[in-house]
């Protein structure tokens, strides 16, 4: 895990936690990713992806995490669905232009 950078470090530690069913604390992420424990409290994006996983690992549990997760995957869908539809609709228009050109 040495020659990764600091946030892949990060996030295989704390997969690597939750997979073991181990709780998730700077202390155990910084020992498993092999940083200082003031590296994760002080960079934004490192403290960042621990917070984010300690409240995945405490929601996963719960009726409103479960609807918290299902909410923000709905909102992934329609984006994705609006974007689909907006190449769709481009495909549409350049296959119309092409066969005024022919």
């Amino acid at each position: 895990m040495s020659d990764q950078p600091p946030l892949a470090k990060v996030e295989r530690a704390c997969s690597d936690l939750a997979a073991a069913r181990q709780p998730i604390t700077f202390t155990a992420v910084a020992q498993r990713a092999q940083l200082g424990r003031t590296t994760l409290y002080r960079n934004p994006d490192l403290r960042a992806v621990v917070e984010e996983h300690r409240t995945r690992a405490a929601d996963a549990r719960s009726l409103s995490g479960l609807a918290t997760e299902i909410a923000h995957l709905r909102t992934a869908m329609h984006a994705v669905a609006e974007r689909v539809k907006g190449h769709e609709e481009r495909l549409r228009h350049l296959e119309r232009h092409r066969a005024k050109r022919s």
